[in-house]
């Protein structure tokens, strides 16, 4: 995995962090996912944007290990939202997946994520557009393919912290 960039700035609302970084394979994608599970805490919520097949569920898969959740980290695509209690006293993970809903934050909140979300780390695939009126704070994950080869498993990744919560956090896991 490599880190590409960095930065940080902002306010509330607005992206506090940035980070760039090459991902050449699924199993860095879920050691990202580990790693970032480390900068999470309750009341968290991670958007995650990218393609069919990008890779959002095997990030959040890393996400599960790194928290340590009970339950394998499946995409939630059919029953859209999955709870991964935790093993280890931390946070429970909330796994939705919004690619079947169309209806905006109104089909969001039928979900009642703003129950889960103050006691739990809530990710969200397909949530762009969707799910950014429940909080100010919130991490946004674009996971790009690398144009080209069908057999290149490389995916551009940017993670944007946006709100006061991610103001001076460092977003490359270490």
């Amino acid at each position: 995995m490599e880190a590409a960039h960095t930065d940080t700035t902002g306010a509330a609302g607005t992206p506090a962090a940035t980070a760039r970084l090459t991902v050449h394979s699924p199993e860095e994608m879920q050691e990202l996912g580990r790693g970032l599970a480390g900068l999470l805490r309750p009341g968290d919520l991670v958007m995650l944007t990218g393609e069919l097949g990008a890779g959002k569920t095997t990030l959040t898969r890393g996400l599960g290990e790194g928290l340590g959740v009970r339950g394998a980290v499946t995409s939630p695509t059919f029953v859209i939202a999955r709870v991964h209690p935790s093993l280890v006293g931390g946070p429970a993970l909330v796994h939705v997946d919004a690619y079947r809903l169309g209806g905006g934050l109104d089909e969001m909140e039928d979900l009642d994520l703003d129950v889960s979300l103050p006691e739990s780390v809530v990710v969200v695939e397909w949530g762009e557009g969707k799910v950014e009126e429940l909080t100010d704070d919130r991490l946004h994950v674009v996971i790009d393919r690398v144009v080209g080869s069908t057999d290149d498993d490389r995916r551009e990744v940017t993670l944007t912290g946006v709100g006061a919560r991610w103001e001076g956090v460092d977003l490359v896991p270490r």
